[in-house]
């Protein structure tokens, strides 16, 4: 173990040395750390059972945060006023994409009853922004264009959860497990999660702002602070029965719009110390989960999965921007680069073990191939995609998308 762990490090710090080399190209840090972990896992250095259970924390902990820290930075107000397509695209595309995605996985499942297909849909729905570094970060990509999409892969994850929570507690009941409590805890996670958070990230927020006006505490002390939160928000709702994500995700969403700007941390913490968080879990997904399914990967399978890719998610994109000011290749554009990641993956780990044996491993396997894959076909074309559509917009085909846009952090400037 010890030696598959100074590998890691070596091959961390290596990555760390070229990453701004590497960016320009296709190799990107997720398709890097899961093939490294892949590797790994073929020389034995890294016990399975170890790593996986080791994957279960890691995966624990960079979805509490990353859901808390994704949504404080979410301005509420200006994204109702002038943030139409992220909004277009999590109001009516998403919920096209589990419609639309269920009709087509629903024929390659039909052993299962049809909440099976819904639950598969809801599952390869959110998308990834770590995955999409590469176009976000890209200048040559409109920033209204780069904003969008930002907000949306920062959002869909914790709209989805609920949906996929639902969707697993139908699945159980429909396996002929208890339906009464079922339902009753699918109630109690949907309910007590939302009010749970919600409490906390106001008043947490109003006795952030108290202290600082005092001068109580420091900026160096403020991140602390917020990681605790989320920790806090979560583990509180686990108490009353409620979903500790969820309750994560509108903590972070109350938190950021009561403070308004005023902690730095959760601005800068996605940007670093959440960049290695997110990269020891593609590690270990690659580590513990990728040798699995890729021998369970079969026709149906990689079907379900190129359909959510190049049809299900390109169309529910194209059908809620219409009528809106994207030109047709933004719509495009946003319907390619919504990479599968961590949330597909963390969350088919959440509902692996409440479902079904069979159908649990079945989702776990699909969600961990459909990762890969897209790390793969997002992560090749994200540099020559963004490059050439940048050109596009920057020669009069894009007037909306190279218009100013306001911040989503409050009191800064338009950009």
């Amino acid at each position: 173990m010890a030696t598959g762990l100074l590998m890691l490090a070596m091959f961390t710090v290596c990555y760390t040395l070229l990453a701004k080399t590497l960016s320009n190209g296709i190799l990107t840090a997720p398709i890097l750390f899961i093939g490294f972990g892949y590797l790994m896992s073929q020389t034995g250095l890294m016990p399975f059972a170890e790593a996986e259970h080791l994957l279960h924390i890691v995966a624990e902990l960079a979805l509490i945060i990353l859901l808390f820290l994704d949504a404080a930075q979410i301005n509420l107000k200006a994204l109702r006023e002038r943030h139409q397509w992220p909004l277009r695209m999590l109001l009516i595309g998403l919920p096209l994409a589990l419609l639309i995605g269920t009709a087509a996985a629903a024929p390659f499942l039909t052993t299962y009853p049809l909440i099976v297909a819904a639950l598969v849909a809801a599952l390869l729905a959110p998308t990834d922004a770590a995955l999409g570094q590469a176009v976000v970060t890209n200048e040559a990509v409109p920033k209204r264009v780069r904003r969008a999409l930002t907000l949306e892969s920062g959002l869909n994850d914790g709209l989805a959860l609920p949906v996929i929570l639902l969707f697993a507690s139908l699945t159980a009941e429909m396996m002929h497990q208890d339906t009464t409590n079922w339902l009753l805890f699918g109630a109690k996670q949907l309910i007590f999660g939302p009010l749970v958070g919600g409490i906390m990230g106001f008043v947490g927020g109003y006795l952030f702002l108290a202290a600082k006006r005092r001068k109580m505490t420091s900026v160096t002390i403020e991140g602390i602070g917020a990681i605790a939160m989320a920790g806090a928000a979560y583990l509180a709702a686990g108490m009353v029965d409620g979903n500790g994500f969820i309750s994560a995700f509108v903590a972070g969403l109350c938190f950021g719009n009561v403070i308004k700007g005023q902690c730095a941390f959760i601005y800068e913490f996605t940007e670093s110390e959440g960049q290695m968080l997110a990269w020891g879990a593609f590690f270990l997904i690659g580590l513990a989960l990728l040798p699995e399914a890729i021998a369970h990967l079969d026709a149906g399978m990689l079907t379900i999965i190129l359909v959510s890719l190049f049809i299900v998610r390109p169309l529910a994109v194209w059908l809620s921007l219409t009528g809106t000011d994207a030109a047709p290749l933004t719509k495009l554009f946003f319907g390619w680069f919504g990479p599968r990641g961590l949330a597909t993956a963390l969350f088919a780990l959440l509902v692996v073990d409440e479902i079904d044996h069979e159908i649990g491993e079945y989702l776990l396997n699909l969600a961990v191939n459909a990762v890969w894959i897209s790390a793969v076909l997002h992560g090749i074309t994200a540099v020559p995609f963004a490059k050439w559509y940048g050109a596009r917009m920057s020669d009069n085909e894009g007037a909306a998308e190279m218009a100013a846009i306001p911040p989503m952090r409050p009191g800064s400037p338009v950009e």
